[in-house]
């Protein structure tokens, strides 16, 4: 889904905020949420998820085209954990369309 698809499904809903009000809120919102991650903290949405930065070790790597030995950097990767309820949605509704298939 592309933030102009979820633009629009809100401002569908919420017809009583302008297009510019709702693309505002949306986008201090993922602020917030970049910001939280840069700060080490994690984010908890119940019922969806938990979002989380995840460092990846400095390490040497090699490149396989040329099997020279290179020094990676740490970094860091986003890791998410999906909520039960979000889970059960997602499991429930592929397990009664394979049951009411047969």
């Amino acid at each position: 889904m592309l933030k102009s698809e979820i633009l629009e499904k809100l401002s569908k809903k919420h017809r009583n905020l302008d297009l510019q009000d709702i693309e505002t809120i949306f986008n201090i919102f993922i602020k917030k949420l970049v910001n939280s991650l840069k700060d080490s903290q994690n984010i908890e949405i119940r019922g969806f998820g938990t979002l989380s930065k995840k460092i990846n070790k400095e390490k040497y790597v090699r490149n396989p085209k040329t099997n020279e030995r290179l020094f990676k950097e740490k970094s860091y990767k986003l890791h998410f954990k999906i909520g039960k309820n979000l889970h059960k949605k997602l499991n429930y509704s592929r397990d009664t369309q394979t049951l009411n298939e047969s």
